[in-house]
């Protein structure tokens, strides 16, 4: 519901929002964040010292001359290296910038390589709900849609997708602009199970493949909306509490702007793939082709030596921002639904 979800009315009781001033980088805004390169990460064990080694003074030199080659030399220098050339301009800076930096530093196992070195998989979630044209402020969203698309940090591949359809409870009939919108018939939410059942069968479908046990994972979203709202009221719809292995997640939009250093007004799914170059596959608003499309850029940003980490979480109600000088954890073992007491 990529688009749509910019239209949902955020004054909804059943989501508290966070009033820090980490949230409110959450609000799109116009300001272009600065183009200078920041000093490269290092591990919290090194002291502010490491950074008179002269590697990082030959990464600065680097990162002069790439910003102030064209867009045409940068497409060459990166074919030249058997790069992707694709995207625009500022993308494929950061791609040459990337790869120079991890042959500068290809030693320090903190910098990691063109994989996530910390997750073994990422979990793809792109929810479909309820939804009227123009929706009231007391409206409730109900996931019609539950899709998951894996994508395997080490191959940058995608491995394995989920999907079911799910019967509303509260406003079992879809409206007209709901069925256009989504592509999802009255029949196959009439035909699908509640919510419960299906999430149960989420889980299953994760613990089959050991996530969260042998492997470590972290759940990724296009947004906040699909956890800390649609999540968060189908959950209270359905008398269940929120799931633990969906309360902290990789809100793509923020890891996207940030790595690329691009405002939030330009983080919409048509506009990353468009600015990585790449064309959506599939219907729009099916929440399975999101999903694959999402799961597209974050595999494209691995190549471009992004390390995704989880940056928001659930707690209370609320919803709150992860820092980046937080633990990194993965996501824990999933479990079956549990009703509230």
């Amino acid at each position: 519901m990529d688009e749509h979800k910019e239209n949902i009315n955020t004054k909804d009781v059943n989501v508290k929002m966070s009033a820090t001033r980490e949230d409110e980088k959450e609000k799109p805004c116009s300001r272009i964040c600065p183009a200078e390169e920041p000093a490269p990460q290092v591990s919290p064990s090194q002291s502010n010292s490491d950074f008179s080694h002269p590697v990082y003074k030959e990464i600065a030199l680097a990162n002069g001359h790439i910003n102030r080659m064209s867009k045409e030399e940068l497409r060459n220098k990166l074919a030249e290296l058997k790069l992707d050339t694709r995207g625009v301009k500022d993308v494929m800076k950061k791609r040459l910038k990337s790869h120079y930096k991890k042959q500068k530093l290809m030693q320090s196992a903190a910098e990691g390589g063109p994989t996530d070195t910390y997750y073994d998989y990422i979990c793809v979630v792109d929810f479909e709900a309820t939804c009227e044209e123009d929706n009231p402020s007391d409206f409730l969203h109900e996931i019609i849609e539950f899709p998951m698309v894996l994508i395997n940090t080490h191959t940058l591949e995608i491995v394995d997708s989920f999907q079911e359809y799910v019967k509303p409870e509260l406003n079992p009939q879809l409206s007209d602009f709901c069925v256009k919108l989504t592509g999802i018939t009255q029949k196959m939410v009439d035909d699908a199970d509640l919510f419960p059942a299906v999430l149960q069968r989420v889980v299953a479908w994760l613990q089959e493949r050991e996530l969260g046990t042998k492997y470590k994972y972290a759940i990724l979203t296009d947004g906040a909306w699909d956890m800390s709202k649609f999540l968060n009221i189908q959950c209270r719809i359905s008398h269940i509490k929120y799931p633990q292995f969906a309360k902290k997640w990789i809100n793509i939009r923020k890891s996207y702007g940030n790595f690329y250093k691009v405002p939030r007004t330009q983080t919409k799914l048509s506009t990353m793939l468009e600015k990585l170059g790449l064309k959506y596959e599939g219907r729009p608003h099916s929440g399975l082709d999101d999903s694959r499309n999402i799961a597209r850029i974050a595999v494209r940003m691995l190549q471009d030596g992004c390390q995704l980490r989880v940056n928001e979480r659930m707690h209370g109600g609320q919803l709150l921002s992860v820092p980046s000088s937080a633990p990194v954890e993965g996501a824990p073992p999933p479990r079956n639904p549990r009703n509230r007491d």
